[in-house]
């Protein structure tokens, strides 16, 4: 058992020297072709960023706001996505085959709101995901539940069926309602899932140590957008976590529970692609907005 007394406080996480190995995709420079053409679906190559839109709530929630119908809602919003995580049932009912965004596919679930949310399985056949053409799973990793060691094991097993096809792990941080959502929790998480093989890990974003959470993380950050908040909120939230080292956020309600969902994500992209700053963005919102309403 390791020794666990005396241990320092992480505190030396150097500076910013993503890119230096050749790939445009932070830690995967050792990956095969096939798994970096796969992240360079959902990484755009120019800037190593990625705009994902995120469609998968209804796997535990049902049709939450927004999600009523897919279809009309969630599909006219796909091509100025970069990448789209949702679950195989969304993506073979609700989504054109003729889309060009990176698929992210929820590879675990089985409780719904009414359980323990951490009681999930894996729940995705690799040879299915091949058979979509998915660029990455999504796998909920729940560091200091209830059930963290089945999900971490899940993390694991997942990781060697991506490694085997060239398939993308997306580990997603998940917070209980009793924990403490602070960067010391977050290195924690997120260091874990890259340490257990994720190639990307999904987060929440913290006003305090964010960039401490990115530098200490060997794979690429995306942050979650979590509960709709006010459009200039959600685009400061989305500034910081860029200007604080992530390589993209990964929005959902803060997208398609807009009045205006196009134009969100639009200044989301001129956020997370050309580093506006959330003035600049609400701005690209409001003429969007504007835009949509005269027509």
């Amino acid at each position: 058992m390791p020794d666990t007394d005396g241990l320092l406080e992480a505190r030396d996480f150097g500076g910013d020297e993503r890119g230096a190995t050749g790939f445009h995709v932070k830690g995967a420079h050792a990956q095969d072709w096939g798994l970096q053409n796969r992240l360079a679906r959902i990484f755009r190559p120019e800037d190593g960023r990625t705009v994902m839109l995120a469609f998968d709530h209804g796997y535990f929630l049902g049709p939450m706001a927004g999600l009523e119908r897919i279809d009309r809602n969630i599909a006219p919003l796909v091509p100025d996505a970069d990448a789209i995580m949702m679950t195989r049932g969304a993506l073979r009912t609700s989504i054109p085959s003729h889309s060009s965004a990176g698929v992210v596919l929820r590879a675990s679930g089985g409780p719904s709101v009414l359980k323990d949310l951490s009681d999930e399985h894996l729940a995705l056949d690799i040879e299915d995901a091949v058979r979509l053409n998915a660029a990455a799973l999504a796998i909920q990793v729940f560091v200091g539940g209830e059930h963290e060691s089945r999900s971490v094991a899940n993390l694991a097993r997942l990781v060697d069926a991506g490694q085997r096809h060239g398939i993308a792990v997306l580990g997603v941080t998940a917070v209980g309602k009793d924990m403490v959502r602070d960067a010391r929790y977050f290195r924690l998480a997120t260091r874990i899932s890259a340490e257990m093989g994720a190639h990307v890990v999904k987060t929440y974003y913290v006003e305090e140590g964010f960039e401490t959470v990115t530098a200490s993380c060997p794979v690429p950050i995306i942050v979650a957008g979590g509960k709709k908040l006010p459009e200039l909120d959600a685009l400061t939230m989305a500034y910081r976590s860029m200007q604080e080292g992530a390589a993209g956020v990964d929005m959902g309600r803060n997208i398609f529970q807009s009045e205006h969902p196009a134009a969100m994500l639009a200044a989301i992209r001129a956020v997370v692609h050309h580093d506006a700053k959330p003035e600049e963005a609400y701005e690209v919102f409001r003429e969007r907005a504007a835009g949509s309403a005269a027509a």
